[in-house]
């Protein structure tokens, strides 16, 4: 599981967006110091969200890779969208017992990309902050002209402007969501799939929200969790699939997916907790055989991971588990079998299997596996530009090749990947010199060269 630092844009929060540009929760300060959301690269979890999602993309007319899936390492449970990107948290895979839990989410979330929401909303939102600004200048003017009295007057017309403009987005936006509660509801009965998940999880929002009774519904920007309830339960009890349970391999997978997120934040007693009353199954094995790899363990890491291989001999990630385990306790050779087999067995051929295999093989010392590594590398790169360190390990085996250009070339892309662009002009600067003009590899590094990175807001 690999988390990445810096990410290229930063996500906008529209209610977050809507109270800055209406002046009423956050200051500009504040906004401007908000960061991106730190994000987490894993084949295993990614993989499982693929499958969650293909049958939902296809229901809403979206095409395979329309849409880019995201894993936030926050511990609340969340989704969200802007434009076509979706973020999911892991505390939302984490606490969903089921895999049902976390389809009916997507198909929600799904509900607003098809329904183009979030643009309609920041038109709504650039209306309001005109609208605002217009009773922000009258109120200002009864100031001006009306002395004590008008102060009194202008501040209440500054104040009652700002306010009606948040209620009528914040109507909106609750509009948006029961939109977005209905095409998850059909998204769901065209891929025969129960709403009991998404139920679930307005119980869980009800719960947690605990809203007090003199809470004012109309500034909340979702529908209050009791009418929600309301409407979804009707829906989904209509539904021929309502009972309808995930498959038992799905929910295996599922249950593998929770126990690795456990053990990577809480150990070993994240681990425990949440599989405390079944500490023998499977995916509570797992989550301990992985518990104590990161405790430092090693060499009692694997036994637990073999015994799981031998219950379960073609789920791909225990192998690429086991890889893992011998690459970091310094037995890279001993590395690139399992890295193979992970491989083989996954079904979604994951660049980063490929990146990690080729790591094994260069850290293995073997100079005729270093060749091999290249094209593991390429292969895993085309496959999948975003991983972290793939440019950096193709850097590193072009330069123990004598390929020095092209090693500077894969610097320079490692760089730019990483957000460190200046680094990454003198590099491609540096390469571009020594390479063909025209060819891929030099308009690649020209692309580099003309990036115009974006200024940093004061």
């Amino acid at each position: 599981m690999t988390i990445l630092h810096k990410f290229a844009k930063t996500v906008p929060v529209f209610l977050l967006c809507l109270t800055v540009l209406l002046g009423t929760v956050v200051n500009a300060e504040a906004q401007r110091k908000r960061k991106p959301p730190p994000l987490v690269r894993d084949a295993e979890i990614e993989g499982l969200l693929k499958d969650y999602t293909a049958p939902i993309f296809a229901a809403a007319g979206l095409g395979k890779k329309s849409v880019r899936i995201y894993l936030v390492n926050k511990p609340e449970f969340n989704a969200f969208v802007t434009g076509r990107l979706m973020f999911i948290n892991l505390g939302a895979i984490q606490t969903s017992l089921v895999p049902n839990e976390i389809i009916g989410v997507i198909a929600h979330e799904t509900g607003h990309i098809v329904g183009g929401h979030l643009h309609r909303l920041r038109a709504r939102v650039e209306n309001a902050r005109i609208l605002a600004t217009i009773g922000m200048l009258a109120g200002i003017g009864a100031t001006v002209v009306g002395g004590d009295a008008g102060d009194a007057a202008g501040g209440a017309l500054l104040y009652g402007s700002r306010d009606a403009l948040l209620r009528s987005v914040l109507s909106y936006q609750r509009d948006e969501e029961r939109a977005a509660d209905r095409t998850a509801f059909t998204l769901l009965q065209k891929t025969r799939q129960s709403s009991k998940g998404l139920l679930t999880t307005f119980k869980r929002f009800s719960r947690s929200l605990n809203l007090s009774s003199n809470t004012d519904p109309y500034k909340v920007s979702h529908p209050l969790p009791r009418a929600r309830i309301a409407f979804m339960t009707e829906m989904a009890q209509s539904s021929p699939y309502y009972s309808k349970l995930d498959s038992q391999v799905l929910q295996f997978r599922h249950d593998m997916a929770r126990a690795k997120i456990a053990a990577y934040t809480d150990g070993g007693t994240g681990v425990r907790r949440l599989f405390s009353k079944n500490l023998n199954s499977p995916a509570a094995r797992y989550g301990d055989a992985i518990a104590t790899f990161l405790a430092g363990s090693y060499q009692a890491a694997i036994p637990k991971i073999d015994r799981l291989i031998k219950q379960f001999p073609k789920y791909a990630f225990l192998h690429e588990m086991k890889g893992e385990i011998l690459l970091r306790s310094g037995q890279a050779k001993a590395a690139i079998k399992p890295f193979q087999l992970a491989y083989k067995y996954d079904r979604h051929k994951s660049g980063m299997i490929r990146i990690e295999l080729a790591h094994a093989m260069l850290e293995s010392g073997e100079r005729a596996l270093v060749k091999k590594a290249i094209q593991e590398l390429k292969a895993g790169i085309s496959r999948d530009p975003n991983t972290g360190t793939g440019y950096q390990l193709l850097a590193r085996a072009y330069s123990l090749t004598g390929q020095n250009d092209l090693a500077i070339a894969a610097a320079a892309e490692h760089n730019f990947n990483t957000g460190r662009y200046k680094q990454a002009k003198q590099y491609a600067k540096r390469a571009q010199n020594k390479l063909k003009r025209g060819s891929p590899q030099w308009l690649r590094l020209d692309d580099i060269l003309k990036y115009k990175v974006p200024k940093k807001k004061r």
